[in-house]
């Protein structure tokens, strides 16, 4: 009998975390971003300090995040008119989840930066030297590539929403493409925050979801530098 409960107490806390994944946008991408972090350690020679704060990290923003998921869902299921206190409770959940995540990222750049800072100087050093004319083919390639995408998704249309975001992709593919043709960091900056406006643009007219623009933006950004390695 004392298994069977044991079993079921572990069958409950398996639920919680599935509806947490399905449910919540955010968790979907607390956990991609999990997966490339968890990844990225076997391509890295970490001691066993840094993967020990490297999961303690990732775990305390997944906890986060399925706390503020279940304060949510209490609040909800008790008070069904508004309520300053149960706004309060919202938005301190949702804080305690804002900061684990910033806490990820600092720990993410005191672990990571020093290792990729050499392969990033080698790499972009390369693809400077990629002959500028090739960009309008690049361009086209990675449009093509997104509609490709599209349609492997079966979502949306060529030019409205579906997986991924075309806007998304192509506001980064360009973005992507100045920064490698530019010595300018001014530049490049502007480049990538004009990149990050066309995003929030499609998010802000319910388009696409948050989810759909981040992988546009990623792809559209590595498929770019695929390219100008391969042609440029």
């Amino acid at each position: 009998m004392k298994v069977k409960k044991m079993v079921d107490s572990f069958n409950y806390a398996i639920e919680g975390i599935i509806y947490s994944i399905r449910t919540q946008r955010n968790m979907k991408i607390h956990m991609i971003a999990a997966i490339i972090v968890l990844s990225a350690t076997f391509f890295y020679d970490l001691s066993r300090i840094e993967l020990l704060i490297i999961t303690i990290t990732i775990s305390l923003v997944i906890v986060a995040e399925m706390i503020n998921t279940a304060v949510e869902c209490a609040i909800d299921a008790t008070t069904n008119f508004y309520h300053p206190l149960a706004k309060i409770a919202k938005n301190v959940a949702a804080g305690a989840v804002l900061v684990t995540a910033i806490n990820s990222v600092l720990v993410g750049y005191v672990i990571f930066w020093d290792r990729l800072t050499p392969f990033n100087r080698t790499m972009m050093a390369k693809l400077k030297k990629s002959d500028p004319d090739m960009i309008f083919f690049i361009l086209v390639i990675v449009c093509i590539a997104a509609v490709v995408v599209k349609s492997i998704y079966g979502e949306g249309t060529p030019f409205r929403g579906g997986m991924p975001s075309g806007h998304s992709t192509i506001a980064f593919s360009v973005a992507t493409a100045i920064t490698l043709l530019t010595n300018e960091p001014l530049i490049m900056v502007l480049s990538y925050l004009l990149a990050v406006i066309v995003a929030q643009s499609r998010v802000d007219s319910q388009i696409h979801s948050i989810l759909e623009v981040i992988f546009g933006g990623v792809f559209g950004t590595l498929l770019t530098l695929l390219l100008f390695k391969v042609l440029g």
